[in-house]
Formats: C-alpha cells, sequence, structure tokens
C-alpha cells in the first residue's frame, strides 16, 4: 500500500501523507514517493495548485523510527547517499513550478517543518504542534536548515534549533512558518479552497515567474545585475501569450483565458 495518497483533480494536485498508524512519519520510501510525485506535477501543465496534507492525527511525526535505526548501522558514505535524496525533495518542493499549500492538523517535527517551510503558503490548527526535535537525539536539522532558517530567520532559528523546544500554531505564524491559523481541520479545507480559488484566478506563467522572482531577489544584493534581472523579466513576461491575454482581458473588463468558469 502506498503511503503517499497522490491525485490530480480540476488543476489541483493533492498529496496526503498516509501513515497515520505512526503519525505519518516519513522514511525513504515516502521521500521518494513525494519526489516522484512531485517530477510527475512539475511535467503536468494542467496543474495548476498543489496541496500537501495529511490523514490521521498528526501531520507528520517526522523521521521513522525504522528508518533512523537502519540508518545508524550505516556507514558515513551511505548516510551521505541517503540524506541526499530528502535534500532533493526539499529543493525540488522549495522550488515547484507551481505554488504549493500545507494544510498542517497536529503535529509537525522534524523533517516534517522543513516541509511545511518549503512551501509557498501554509494553513494550521489551534491543535499544531511544530518542534525541530533533532538535537534532543544527538543529532541536527542540517538538510532542512536552509529552507526552515529563511522561513523564521536566524535568531527564532537559533532558539528553536538549539532547544528543541516544542511551539504551538500562534508562536509559528509569528515566526513567519505559518500563514494563518484555523480552529478545526473543517476550517483548515475551508481556508485551504479559499487559497485554491484565489491562485486559479492567476496566470500560470506569472506565478512561476514570481516565485523565481522572489528566491533570486531575496538572497542577492540589489546591483545592476538583479536590476537587470526583474527589468529582462518583466520584458518577457508583457510581450508572452499570458501576458498579454492578462492585459486585454483587464483592459476589456473580462474573464482571463486561464480562469475556469464556476
Amino acid at each position: 500500500m502506498s503511503h503517499l495518497l497522490f491525485t490530480i483533480e480540476d488543476g489541483i494536485a493533492r498529496l496526503t501523507l498516509n501513515k497515520p498508524e505512526i503519525h505519518n512519519a516519513f522514511d525513504d520510501l515516502l521521500i521518494a514517493e513525494i519526489l516522484a510525485a512531485l517530477h510527475e506535477i512539475e511535467d503536468n501543465d494542467q496543474v495548476r495548485v498543489v496541496v500537501l496534507g495529511s490523514n490521521g492525527k498528526h501531520f507528520s511525526a517526522g523521521a521513522d523510527l525504522a528508518w533512523m535505526k537502519r540508518m545508524a548501522q550505516l556507514n558515513e558514505q551511505q548516510n551521505r547517499d541517503d540524506a541526499q535524496h530528502l535534500a532533493e525533495l526539499m529543493h525540488k518542493l522549495n522550488g515547484l513550478n507551481k505554488p504549493t499549500i500545507a494544510l498542517v492538523d497536529g503535529a509537525a517535527f522534524g523533517g516534517a517543518v522543513g516541509l511545511v517551510a518549503c512551501c509557498d503558503m501554509s494553513v494550521a490548527t489551534t491543535r499544531s504542534r511544530f518542534c525541530l526535535s533533532e538535537v534532543k537525539i544527538g543529532l541536527s536539522p542540517a538538510v532542512i536548515s536552509p529552507f526552515v532558517v529563511s522561513a523564521i530567520g536566524e535568531r527564532a532559528s537559533r532558539r528553536y534549533f538549539l532547544t528543541a523546544e516544542a511551539f504551538d500554531a500562534q508562536t509559528a505564524g509569528e515566526l513567519g512558518l505559518v500563514h494563518v491559523v484555523v480552529a478545526d481541520k473543517e476550517a483548515l479545507a475551508e481556508k485551504g479552497q479559499l487559497l485554491i480559488d484565489a491562485l486559479l484566478k492567476n496566470s500560470p506563467q506569472a506565478i512561476d515567474k514570481t516565485k523565481q522572482l522572489i528566491q533570486t531577489v531575496s538572497r542577492g544584493d540589489i546591483d545592476k545585475e538583479m536590476r537587470d534581472y526583474t527589468v529582462n523579466l518583466i520584458a518577457a513576461i508583457r510581450v508572452s501569450n499570458e501576458g498579454q491575454e492578462g492585459l486585454s482581458s483587464f483592459l476589456e473588463k473580462r474573464t482571463a483565458n486561464w480562469v475556469k468558469e464556476s
């Protein structure tokens, strides 16, 4: 049985962690499943939005203990090879050419915090808890660290990486890891749908290019190279098919052709 439920319907790809009996803890097999799904999504022009969720009581407890036991028996090179798969997953999710939404209910521990940080937007319920727990067991949140530090900042990372304290959804919101906190799982689905509806109104090409824009300008100096990049980007978008359609539909007061009429 697959531990990842993967569906595509009406332009929405849904990835649902499906190991509720062990609180959706992930191992090398689940990592491979998610990565394969992301590769398929990236190449599918029909997919407009990606939603990452879970079944059961918790979003994800982090690493599967059985997987960790196996890794402890391997040498350093084998552990390096294994960690490379998780690094590839985080990189792919973070830079995916579609907008991504994490819907979090319950615990999101360890590497699961990395998954949330890699998504463009995240919604959590009030019962959600987050924890970067690696140092408690003599490890480090190394692979997920670039993405989590980008989400919550260096100062907060110094605290939560080193103390391994759990923090609630409200704190996650204050840190920037979570965008919206809702009451329960029903409200989680409702808010997720509102975000989907908003995204589906926007140009797929513009969303892709804007995701690239955010990552580029947030990591560089505002120098001539950066200015040239932004100038060239907007010029190329303006003369593209979707850019022309967007401007025309706005001026003609009609719906753009990428918006599916309800």
